[in-house]
């Protein structure tokens, strides 16, 4: 579906950069796999790197236990760059994040040393070439910022149980990829 318009890395599979819920890989492997209990050869195909995306904000999505980014020129998002996706994990992330996103290709730093939460004490690493999910529609943004320690801590145990990550998603809406019509 969406597989020509993708990055990909030198294995031959594509490379994303998560900032948000899919950070947490029991969380990607329930989206990806349908369980967060993946047999560890799964486990092994993905790698999962701290990284920070310069030019976009994240922020809470009103009414919503996940964030969304939005272009910003002044801030930063730290997130996770992720290897090893397949097509088949493509197809099922643009379902899962739906029509309320566009996917997009972006340069993101990996880091060498991750600092505090305000992201003081960052070592910026090489760059990478990466796929994320940007949020369309900024007016149901909130003004503050997601925490992805709340969530570990109040959400996630609802979001990798078993079908859970699907419930509201509408397999005729997947999001939206850049560049094609």
């Amino acid at each position: 579906m969406a597989a020509q318009n993708t990055v990909k890395s030198d294995e031959g599979t594509h490379c994303a950069f998560f900032y948000g819920t899919l950070m947490v890989p029991d969380v990607f492997h329930s989206v990806c796999y349908g369980t967060k209990d993946v047999p560890e050869a799964i486990s092994k195909l993905h790698t999962f790197q701290p990284a920070i995306l310069h030019g976009y904000c994240r922020r809470r999505v009103r009414y919503a236990d996940y964030p969304g980014i939005i272009e910003d020129k002044d801030h930063q998002v730290f997130g996770s760059f992720t290897t090893g996706l397949t097509n088949a994990n493509m197809a099922k992330l643009d379902y899962f994040e739906g029509t309320q996103y566009e996917r997009r290709t972006v340069t993101v730093k990996l880091l060498d040393k991750v600092g505090n939460l305000k992201g003081e004490g960052n070592v910026e690493g090489e760059e990478r070439t990466a796929e994320v999910y940007v949020y369309l529609d900024k007016r149901e943004l909130e003004e503050e910022e997601w925490d992805l320690e709340v969530f570990r801590r109040d959400k996630m145990q609802n979001w990798t149980r078993a079908g859970y990550v699907f419930e509201d998603c509408d397999p005729n809406d997947p999001a939206k990829v850049a560049g094609e019509s």
